[in-house]
């Protein structure tokens, strides 16, 4: 499979090079990528040692019965037959979580060989790292990975150009018509494909969805065999119900009870968690939204949760809940407010995009707010911290006056500038209200990840 260009390489580049340099644990969800960005980056080494503990379980041994890292790299490099040299060589340490002393090893390898590059990745990771306490607290530093993003589809397609023109463009030059139609097409194509890197290849080498669909199914299927890995003490079944039930309720608050099985509370939540652990989903809380910081201010009772990957998602409804092809038809031929409020996968991307565009060294929290006074149905799809203040995001298509959501939240929160993303072209919207007046930037989907940018607004 060829590789290509992720965000993450400029950060790995940055960490190869850096001064304070720590052992680094990539983090992420099976199959987004992890190892194949691991290996590119290797190439920019003169020597490369990779372990992988599930195919190599015999090594867990090493790890466990010698304690001195300078020694267990001398062995690895006789059985290997590759010199291990700091500053020269990378040791990659793949599906780390199957030994907890190989995770402890990275504290010594900042202590005893701090110029050694070392990485770890794993595909369940976050469970064996829950059960050690302080893991590596100061000694370890983590990325964070996710399917690929659009700016990453766009780049797999050979259209930088398209990037740049997007990164550039704002609501005093919007896109050139023809350029922004041509964009907004391959953003629906995007949508069923999803960011699953081996779902993105078939696309670039075959422009068949079937051939998508067969690699998406794959994935999905591997998922669900995992379940059984999460713990002896969880049904795979409640997990699968569960998943299937965050897909149902996309969109909205979700309601345990709406879990099918008549599982407890306490289990629907314990099986969210393991999810949200496993990468295969991610919570977003809703805010009060009255100060920074958000998380300060969460109402845990209300969550929503968004599944990893449109294209996944799309798969999980064709095998469980009977086909997506009105869906599919939606994406590839509807109107633009079809798409984004009847299919829910506009704001899940959405959503999305601003987590992939975030900084990889930092775990990017989502966040949405929610009138709670009865009788009302006021909610904006997303907030977010920015420039210090708060900056409200509504998904949505259509004309300023369906904004009625976010409108009534800049008011009541007292602010001046909102989003709002659709599939519009970039422009900007200027509402007077008695002597203050409120900017409404319209930015499209594709390119709302822009705003975790410090320069962006």
């Amino acid at each position: 499979m060829p590789y290509f260009k992720r965000r993450i390489d400029q950060y790995l580049s940055e960490w190869k090079n850096s001064r304070n340099r720590k052992p680094l644990l990539v983090r992420g969800a099976r199959q987004i990528g992890k190892s194949c960005s691991i290996r590119n980056f290797a190439k920019s080494f003169k020597y490369f040692v990779e372990i992988n503990f599930e195919k190599r379980k015999d090594l867990i041994n090493l790890f466990e019965n010698e304690f001195d890292v300078t020694i267990i790299c001398q062995r690895l490099s006789i059985l290997y037959s590759i010199p291990i040299i700091p500053g020269e060589t990378l040791l990659f340490l793949d599906e780390i979580q199957a030994s907890e002393a190989a995770i402890k090893s990275l504290w010594f390898f900042k202590e005893n060989l701090p110029n050694l590059h070392v990485i770890a990745a794993g595909s369940l990771l976050e469970f064996a790292l829950k059960t050690i306490s302080s893991y590596g607290v100061g000694r370890v530093s983590s990325m964070f990975m996710y399917p690929m993003s659009f700016e990453e589809f766009l780049w797999a397609a050979g259209k930088e150009s398209w990037v740049a023109a997007i990164e550039s463009a704002s609501s005093e030059n919007p896109l050139f018509d023809p350029l922004y139609k041509d964009i907004t097409s391959s953003y629906r194509t995007f949508l069923l494909t999803g960011g699953m890197p081996a779902s993105v290849t078939a696309w670039i080498e075959t422009k068949d969805f079937r051939e998508c669909i067969n690699e998406l199914a794959d994935i999905q299927q591997t998922y669900y065999d995992d379940f059984t890995k999460y713990s002896e003490k969880i049904s795979p079944q409640l997990l699968r119900n569960t998943l299937q039930s965050v897909v149902a309720q996309s969109g909205g608050k979700f309601v345990y009870s709406k879990v099918s099985g008549g599982y407890r509370g306490e289990e629907v939540k314990d099986a969210l968690e393991r999810l949200t652990d496993a990468g295969i989903i991610k919570p977003v809380k809703m805010s009060s939204s009255n100060g920074l910081p958000l998380g300060s201010e969460v109402n845990e009772k209300f969550t929503r949760y968004i599944y990893l990957d449109t294209g996944l998602m799309l798969r999980i409804l064709d095998l469980d809940f009977g086909g997506t092809q009105p869906i599919t038809e939606l994406i590839l031929a509807g109107s633009e407010e079809e798409l984004v409020n009847k299919g829910k996968m506009a704001e899940i991307s959405a959503g999305w995009e601003l987590v992939k565009s975030a900084d990889v060294r930092h775990r990017h929290e989502l966040y949405y707010w929610e009138n709670l006074t009865k009788g009302t149905t006021s909610e904006v799809d997303y907030v977010m911290a920015k420039n210090m203040q708060i900056l409200p995001i509504e998904v949505k298509a259509g004309t300023s006056g369906k904004m009625k959501s976010l409108r009534f939240f800049m008011e009541k929160k007292d602010l001046t500038l909102g989003v709002r993303t659709s599939l519009e072209n970039f422009s900007m919207l200027t509402i007077k209200s008695d002597t203050i007046e409120r900017h409404i930037e319209i930015i499209p989907i594709y390119a709302i990840g822009r705003l975790t940018r410090k320069d962006a607004l």
